[in-house]
């Protein structure tokens, strides 16, 4: 299909409209409309699209349909065309397959009525001829208020946990998760505040500021640092495999290629690779626990949210200049991966999110290359570029020279964008600056008594 003519000649058009009106999208939808079609149409020829793939499936399941149904067989395919068209639309750049040492760990149906459903009167699993009952908590009220939902699909997901698989049920339902209450007093848990905050998110820290709060905090703290582990554990795996499996390797060190290569594996090196996955496990479900409790403290405070447009993909990768500093020495082209692989801030921005329209708040994100916050100083309304490395601003206010953290600054300054998202009110600003000064110096006094991440600067 690439390689066609009419398919190059589309997305030329495609591209040269996208350059020519970028700034006016209306403009942009009208003239694109015709190309879109022909692209459309073009993959359906070509049998690229999600339901080709669900025709091609069909065939295939048929050997297996013994324990998968046809549905579970079309979500399969489905999650194929995921990876597919990230594949041909510019985010992915390679399809990987799963293979019987990295296979599936999740399956689900498309509804509740046939395949993999869960019947909710006699509390079972049921898929195919199998019927698990489900340990459920009957006097768990938030399980039992969830379940008045209609059910749209299960999922069945299995997770390595010390050594052993463990199989759980996830329902998918329809609707508003219902609040969580205390058991004991019957109050609503975690009330949503009211006011804006605005919120300057790095690789590893949070800069919050609200009205009544200015908070500068590490993301996920309780997440330790495991690269030594890791590293041990890796080598002791490159070491075991390559004496099982000398004949795979060439005499330098590299990996055979051009050849189908068997390779061996010893119940050792099993066994370090299943403390390799505990580890990782350990580390995404203390994460997830601290992101969440981190957010329900940043509700506590506020209804809207403002919070800047990042790429950490672009953040993540390495960078491409070759540069050498003064001792003649390569410098690293590493940037932010591990930051961003132990504490994960999109991961937290999507809880962030999540949280927010379940509990009917508003989350904004502003323009980040239009806002500039890092840049701006409101009192004389100039942008001057900072180094990485400079965590201060040096401010004179009433005729005093201070100094004003950058992260928290830039949380201030982010709280208060105009509507637009583009700009920020510099009215605002003077008028809360004092109450922000106040608030900020009682947070650099709690800071000073912590030991904190070089990237605070405190």
């Amino acid at each position: 299909m690439i390689k066609t003519k009419r398919w190059r000649n589309n997305q030329l058009e495609l591209s040269n409209i996208y350059k020519s009106f970028k700034d006016n999208s209306k403009q942009l939808k009208k003239l694109c409309k015709p190309y879109y079609d022909i692209k459309n149409n073009m993959l359906q020829e070509f049998k690229l699209n999600e339901y080709s793939l669900h025709e091609d499936v069909i065939p295939i399941y048929k050997h297996y349909k013994t324990n998968i149904d046809s549905f579970t067989a079309q979500k399969i395919a489905s999650r194929v065309w995921t990876a597919l068209s990230d594949n041909l639309f510019g985010k992915g750049k390679t399809v990987h397959f799963k293979n019987k040492n990295n296979p599936l760990n999740s399956l689900e149906g498309k509804w509740n009525k046939s395949g993999i459903k869960y019947n909710i009167k006699t509390n079972q699993l049921i898929w195919n001829k199998l019927k698990i009952p489900i340990m459920l908590d009957i006097n768990n009220q938030y399980e039992i208020n969830c379940l008045s939902n209609k059910i749209c699909f299960c999922r069945i997901k299995r997770k390595f946990v010390r050594g052993k698989y463990k199989y759980i049920l996830q329902l998918v339902l329809e609707g508003i998760p219902p609040l969580k209450i205390n058991k004991q007093t019957g109050e609503i848990k975690y009330h949503i505040g009211n006011g804006i905050c605005g919120i300057d998110i790095g690789t590893q820290t949070l800069a919050i500021c609200s009205d009544n709060n200015v908070k500068l905090l590490e993301l996920a703290p309780n997440v330790q640092n495991i690269e030594n582990k890791k590293r041990k554990i890796q080598r002791y795996m490159d070491r075991s495999k390559r004496a099982t499996n000398p004949n795979n390797f060439n005499d330098n060190g590299t990996i055979k290629k051009g050849i189908k290569l068997k390779w061996n594996y010893s119940k050792k090196y099993m066994k370090a690779k299943n403390k390799l996955k505990e580890l990782y496990r350990k580390q995404a479900d203390i994460r997830e626990q601290d992101h969440n409790i981190m957010v329900n403290e940043i509700l506590n405070n506020c209804n809207i949210v403002h919070v800047e447009e990042m790429n950490y993909k672009g953040i993540q990768k390495r960078s491409k200049k070759t540069t050498i500093n003064k001792n003649g020495k390569y410098n690293k082209k590493k940037r932010f991966g591990k930051s961003l692989a132990n504490k994960a801030p999109s991961k937290f921005l999507t809880i962030l999110q999540n949280k927010l329209k379940i509990r009917g708040g508003l989350y904004y994100e502003i323009n980040t290359r239009k806002v500039k916050a890092s840049q701006y100083n409101h009192l004389n309304q100039q942008y001057n570029k900072k180094k990485l490395s400079q965590r201060w601003n040096y401010i004179n206010y009433q005729d005093k020279d201070i100094k004003i953290q950058r992260d928290l600054y830039s949380a201030y300054l982010i709280k208060n964008v105009n509507d637009d998202l583009k700009t920020i009110n510099n009215d605002l600003c003077v008028i809360d600056f004092d109450n922000f000064i106040k608030l900020h110096d009682t947070e650099i006094v709690r800071l000073q008594s912590l030991n904190n991440l070089s990237s605070i600067g405190v």
